[in-house]
């Protein structure tokens, strides 16, 4: 009998609700632009005009609040908790970690405005004389707080909220966690479906926008260097090419493609702000950078909650608003893409590492690049640098590089820089969308990931023939009003958590018990044998079974006598015992012993080969995590002892919040 073969279906890893609805939603909103590109622009753009003429006040204040936050949990006590459990440690090195914060976070807006921006400030500043040297050192302050600390603490915010979360609490790494401690389990209902749709349309949008803009800075880098025509179908190549990248990189997942683009592109940045270090004014720069940053840190209250309410300007509006909505709306895809590089840090670790390390760095690029943009311009040599800005700031970099030595090179390692930049961006995007439409999980299939790289580069291509980019831009940037709500609301829900968990670690530090040593003779001759002896993985598990486990059972038995709701188990074959009693609406108590590997210290008086020289210590887990002390070799009561010690702790802590 022949076999009738079964129909081909794709692997499927997806949360239906979220997938289909942010598909249809995309397609009917890019329709919209692509058919009535002129309409679409006037309403998004009436609505974004609505919402800086009537809640300007709001997005300051809540960006300030943000910022203030950040900052607080990074030195308050509970900047030693992790994100994810005690024992757990950083996925990434600092290098690798660093560099896909930059890429990510806002590496080709440099790019863009590492020249033009200060040059505009300087050329047209908020109050004060155009041209003059103190609207030069302005210039450089405005430049610094738009590109500065508030930009990452936005950033850092979602991702604390969501790693949080996501490692320590176990939720799915999307954005409806955030609302976990104000709707609980709805979460996994509607609400958290809608959340989720949200992040994935203001993503998309927002990398499709930024790579349709982006593909004319490329185009013109590649006209001032060979000639490349300046036209829609080079630029439409150039996006199928990159998205073509993208799509590659994001296939091969984020430890190898995402990661090495990265460091690539940390290692091109550094390079090229080094060489224009060197061939400029390399004394006066380095003095504007610690003038430029005295005065963002002296200056930085007053601009964060300037208003200009005594003295009304559409210059608020034009700049800082926009960058306000702009992080904010780009929020949920480099928060989540932060939170997901992130997980093993301790809070404070990540606050400074995503506040103070990014923006020391942009600092130092937008010093190198406006001040000598600046000086050129002030000193005459800057030939047509000032009028290329105005006219089109796609060009300003490459207009600018022409004024040193190796212009071509350094235009080269630009365009190479621009590019790698957007394939980052686009690939890091395509993994958080991937992430939101499948419920949370990084190992989907390759065709899902690949399915979002290539619907961004559609849309951008989409957009930029119908001239709908403009109207997509400033709906992102329009949608950031009620995220910016959701996440206060988010922000206040991390706190009271963070509050619950600093509490309970306090109360573990604090609870005193009686010692737990066991002085007969054979007690310490069996704990100096597990010193000098260092116990393989079966040792370990024949303790757990033989001491470990009766001790759990006798404290289980016990506890029952008084009517307390108290179990024990084995899990993976008798090596991870675990001991839980159930409290109702309060948080349970967990206590696990398993068995965690080591290698041996040099010191060991046992010689053996290198693949031999792992140990086992049978150290104890809590809700919290790993807590790195080992009980192999105690006695029954000795372990007896330690549950009670620790059952002990939970309910001071239970005490101390409720």
């Amino acid at each position: 009998m022949n076999k009738v073969s079964a129909p081909f279906k794709l692997p499927l890893k997806i949360n239906p609700p979220v997938f289909y609805s942010s598909t249809v939603l995309i397609f009917l909103i890019v329709l919209f632009a692509v058919a009535m590109p002129e309409q679409s622009n006037k309403f998004f753009s009436d609505m974004q005009g609505t919402i800086v003429t009537n809640v300007s006040w709001f997005y300051v204040a809540a960006v300030a609040l943000i910022l203030l936050t950040v900052a607080y949990l990074g030195i308050s006590r509970m900047g030693d908790i992790k994100l994810g459990p005690d024992h757990s440690e950083p996925d990434f090195s600092h290098g690798s970690w660093f560099a896909m914060l930059f890429s990510a976070g806002m590496g080709i807006g440099l790019m863009f405005f590492g020249v033009a921006e200060p040059v505009m400030h300087y050329l047209s500043p908020p109050t004060g004389d155009p041209g003059s040297v103190e609207a030069a050192r302005e210039a450089m302050k405005l430049t610094f707080f738009h590109w500065g600390l508030h930009a990452w603490g936005i950033y850092a915010m979602v991702a604390l909220i969501l790693a949080y979360f996501g490692y320590r609490h176990g939720l799915p790494l999307t954005l409806r966690s955030a609302l976990y401690p104000l709707i609980g389990d709805k979460i996994y209902g509607p609400i958290g479906h809608a959340v989720d749709v949200f992040a994935i349309l203001g993503t998309v949008f927002g990398v499709a926008t930024s790579l349709g803009y982006g593909v004319l800075q490329v185009n013109s880098g590649l006209h001032y260097l060979f000639d490349v025509p300046v036209n829609q179908t080079v630029q439409v190549i150039l996006i199928v090419v990159i998205s073509g990248l993208a799509a590659i990189s994001v296939a091969t997942g984020l430890d190898k493609g995402i990661r090495i683009l990265s460091e690539i592109n940390l290692f091109l940045a550094i390079a090229l702000v080094g060489m224009v270090l060197l061939l400029g004014p390399t004394v006066l720069l380095l003095q504007m950078y610690l003038q430029n940053t005295g005065g963002y840190l002296s200056d930085i209250v007053n601009k964060t909650f300037n208003l200009f309410a005594y003295e009304p300007t559409d210059w608020l509006g034009g700049w800082t608003l926009l960058y306000w909505g702009w992080w904010l709306s780009w929020s949920p895809f480099v928060g989540m893409f932060i939170a997901r590089i992130s997980r093993g840090r301790t809070i404070r670790e990540f606050v400074i590492g995503v506040l103070f390390v990014p923006t020391g760095f942009t600092f130092l690029w937008m010093t190198v690049f406006g001040n000598t943009s600046i000086d050129m311009i002030m000193a005459g040599t800057g030939d047509g640098l000032a009028q290329i800005v105005d006219n089109d700031v796609s060009l300003a970099l490459f207009k600018f590089l022409e004024h040193f030595p190796f212009s071509s090179f350094l235009s080269l390692i630009a365009i190479i820089m621009v590019v790698v930049f957007f394939v980052t961006s686009s690939d890091s995007g395509s993994m958080v969308v991937d992430m939101l439409a499948s419920g949370g999980t990084d190992k989907t299939p390759v065709w899902q990931r690949v399915y979002w790289a290539s619907l961004e580069g559609v849309v951008a291509i989409a957009l930029l023939l119908a001239g709908g980019l403009g109207a997509l831009q400033t709906a992102t940037i329009a949608s950031a009003l009620p995220f910016c709500i959701v996440l206060m609301v988010a922000a206040y829900g991390l706190l009271k958590a963070l509050n619950i968990d600093a509490a309970k670690r306090y109360s573990l530090e604090q609870v005193i018990h009686p010692p737990r040593l066991d002085v007969s003779k054979q007690g310490w001759e069996r704990r100096l044998k597990n010193l000098v002896h260092f116990p393989r993985r079966k040792n370990v598990s024949q303790f757990i079974a033989e001491v470990v486990m009766p001790g759990m059972q006798s404290v289980s038995e016990e506890l029952i006598k008084h009517g307390v709701d108290a179990r024990y188990s084995v899990e993976k074959n008798d090596i991870n015992a675990r001991f839980e009693v159930y409290l109702g609406d309060e948080q349970d108590f967990i206590y696990r012993v398993r068995p965690k590997a080591y290698l041996q210290p040099s010191f060991s008086l046992q010689e053996e080969d290198d693949d031999e020289r792992q140990y086992y210590r049978a150290e104890v887990f809590l809700t919290e995590g790993g807590q790195d002390y080992d009980i192999m070799g105690w006695s029954k009561e000795q372990v007896i002892s330690d549950i009670v010690d620790q059952y002990e702790k939970h309910l001071h802590f239970l005490h101390q919040v409720r």
